[in-house]
């Protein structure tokens, strides 16, 4: 049934029906697909789960500030110490600032722009630094909910503003955070797109040793891209799906580089079975029908295991899931219609110079991958104990690992201006009074609560003067540290304990946010990478009807998941110079890793159970690894490559996540998949089965086979 299936999709008349039906839905998809940045959320909100208590903190907060604001805070610098006309200056700029778009006026009819008016009032309203050599001023910005996207050129004009010469200025607090983070992420999706397809590109000329066969599969993989954010972009527009800007690079490198893996091994499939087909249409139905399951039970297996994200606390982190899985579930449709119709019809020429002729001879046992599985033939059980061994070593590295909130001055690959500029609060002895905690109570409570907060050391004072509104009291409590550091986030569960026995008592802010996503992503590390290894477990245990090599193969993947974070730990440490990682990398790498790993033991151990059956579990191992090895080793430095590409976004997130799981997805290629389970198969041979009807059968007599590669 499969075989017709393939062959009515690939037909004489079928494959142009399929083709024309794919450029009518990219067609449509791609003015979608472009506006998918305009439905991004990056607010904290998006963010945090509803439960968090600076989330509720927020929801109190709404009559004294808008979710949208963004407090910007002017730094002015001078060596040696600010002047008298430095100072006139900065207060003469006050007027040309509160005229800017989006400045928010405040309804309290305290001042649009605070600024010192001279040092001793500045140092008084902790405005100038106590050695007279910076100062800062303050205002508000409110762009609407895509106001992180409006903010780069809004900054540039506060720049040019607050230009004088002598003094260097720059641009702290959540607004220039938010330009430089604008900038960093500025054209993002089209030089991912373009970098993570330039790197495949080179790849598959090197694999397919054609100047022509790459671009179906690329243009097959740009095909999948413009359909899922089409569907990603109408889910979140009308079902409430949360995107950002994260969440959208990753999708890009997820689906050319998962869609290149699957377009390799159905491509080598076709290739095998041209030399055997005279009708290339027959062959590309054959093709189908073999290749297909693998293909299927990766790609579900990828979005099972994303969909197990939707279980996490963070908003962020449970949006990832369907956005991947969508991501996925379309690659794989079009890699099995579209790619399919392409080659059948373009026709063998499309394989130039190396076009598999009808009849022609295949390359046989004497390829690389042959040679590797003889080399462990003689003594597999040595080759799993000491691959095992240095994996486990690897491991190790995991102990040099921090994670946690990574302080604003170290989230970014290159320095940036808002970097600067915190750094010069910070040495200087200023707070940036732009992010206070935000405590919220009740009228009646306000004063047990300052009395409280008074009792915490390290805190500023309180603010009593912002006017109750809606039954709900706002006081302010100044930081004068990093709300990213945990030196802020341990003020934040000082006060909150201080003020715990208080009725109708919320404490929020950037510190309270950033401490509530560390605490989430804990949670979600918990409690998801148990989740995910059940599942996908119970995938590999249908799909090769045995107990025991799933269970093997998911021992293989979490060892080369720890291999993987022990490696790079030490190359974040003492390569990148990265002192820590973000709370959820462990999760998101895990996640990755597994679902992406698991892949190449799916393409490994379906061709190895289908040789089972013929020759026996020992030579069927030797005759997949060399069948498949080339493929896989392919698809793998294929996806290892696109994730890499992360790291062209100065981000250190996402440049760790994308060194992790391009590193992790190269050990698992080489290492694991090739040396660590084909050595288990040949040393346990039929009982990997157990307690399938191939465990309790004799081995067959070995027959002579001539393996025939997949690449």
């Amino acid at each position: 049934m499969h075989r017709q299936i393939a062959g009515a999709l690939t037909g004489r008349v079928t494959k142009w029906v399929v083709l024309v039906a794919w450029l009518i839905v990219v067609a449509a998809a791609s003015t979608f697909a472009q506006k998918l940045g305009d439905v991004q959320n990056n607010e904290a909100s998006s963010w945090l789960p509803a439960s968090a208590e600076s989330t509720k903190a927020l929801d109190k907060l709404a009559p004294f500030s808008d979710q949208n604001d963004i407090p910007t805070v002017v730094v002015y610098h001078r060596d040696g110490g600010l002047t008298a006309a430095d100072f006139q200056a900065i207060t003469a700029q006050a007027p040309q600032i509160a005229d800017l778009d989006g400045v928010v006026t405040p309804s309290d009819g305290s001042p649009t722009v605070i600024h010192p008016t001279d040092a001793a009032s500045g140092q008084k309203q902790g405005l100038v630094s106590q050695d007279g050599e910076v100062a800062t001023s303050i205002v508000t910005f409110n762009l609407g909910a895509q106001g992180w996207n409006k903010m780069p050129p809004i900054a540039d004009d506060l720049r040019s503003i607050a230009h004088i010469p002598g003094v260097d200025t720059h641009l702290a607090g959540p607004g220039g955070q938010v330009a430089d983070a604008a900038d960093a992420f500025a054209g993002i999706d089209g030089t991912l797109i373009f970098a993570a397809l330039g790197v495949v590109i080179v790849i598959l000329l090197f694999t397919y040793r054609s100047p022509i066969l790459w671009v179906l599969p690329i243009l097959s993989a740009v095909f999948a891209l413009f359909t899922a954010e089409a569907v990603i972009y109408f889910l979140a527009k009308y079902a409430d799906l949360t995107v950002n800007g994260q969440s959208q690079a990753i999708l890009s490198v997820l689906v050319i580089g998962a869609g290149t893996d699957y377009a390799l091994l159905l491509v080598a499939r076709y290739r095998e079975e041209l030399r055997r087909h005279e009708d290339r249409h027959e062959a590309m139905a054959v093709a189908l029908h073999r290749a297909s399951p693998a293909v299927i039970a990766s790609a579900s297996t990828v979005a099972v295991g994303m969909m197990c994200l939707l279980l996490a606390e963070l908003n962020s982190t449970a949006g990832l899931g369907p956005i991947m899985a969508i991501g996925v579930l379309v690659t794989l449709v079009v890699m099995l219609t579209l790619l399919p119709a392409l080659l059948v019809i373009c026709g063998r020429w499309v394989f130039w110079p190396r076009r598999p002729a009808y009849g022609s001879d295949e390359p046989t046992t004497h390829g690389f991958w042959a040679r590797v599985g003889n080399a462990i033939a003689p003594r597999p059980r040595t080759v799993w104990v000491a691959t095992s061994v240095v994996l486990l070593i690897a491991c190790l590295g995991m102990l040099t690992l921090k994670t946690g909130n990574i302080p604003t001055d170290k989230q970014y690959t290159k320095t940036y201006d808002s970097v600067v500029g915190q750094r010069v609060l910070v040495d200087h002895g200023l707070a940036d009074t732009s992010t206070p905690i935000q405590v919220v109570t009740t009228p009646e409570h306000a004063e047990a609560v300052t009395t409280a907060i008074g009792t915490v050391s390290g805190v500023g004072p309180v603010d009593q003067t912002v006017p109750a509104a809606g039954g709900v009291k706002y006081l302010p409590v100044t930081q004068t540290v990093d709300p990213a550091s945990q030196t802020a986030a341990d003020q934040v569960v000082a006060v909150r304990d201080a003020v715990s026995d208080i009725p109708d008592t919320l404490v929020g802010g950037s510190a309270a946010i950033y401490l509530d996503t560390a605490n989430a992503a804990h949670r979600d590390n918990r409690v998801i990478i148990p989740v995910v290894l059940i599942v996908v477990m119970l995938i590999l245990m249908l799909l090769l009807r045995a107990l025991f090599a799933p269970v093997l193969l998911i021992l293989t993947v979490i060892l080369s998941f720890g291999a993987a974070l022990g490696i790079s730990s030490l190359i974040f440490k003492y390569i990148y110079g990265f002192d820590m990682a973000d709370s959820g990398f462990p999760l998101f790498v895990f996640v990755f890793l597994v679902a992406l790993g698991i892949d190449y033991n799916i393409f490994l151990m379906t061709r190895v159970r289908e040789e089972t059956q013929r020759v026996g579990t020992r030579q069927g191992s030797l005759i997949a690894l060399a069948s498949t090895g080339g493929v896989i080793t392919s698809a793998g430095l294929v996806l290892a490559a696109t994730f890499a590409v992360l790291g062209t976004i100065p981000l250190v997130f996402l440049a760790e996540i994308g060194t992790a799981i391009a590193l992790g997805v190269i050990l698992d290629t080489l290492v694991v998949r090739a040396v660590l389970v084909t050595a288990l198969n040949l040393d346990l041979g039929r009982k990997i089965w157990w307690p399938s009807k191939l465990d309790r059968s004799p081995e067959p007599a070995a027959q002579t086979r001539t393996p025939v590669p997949d690449a």
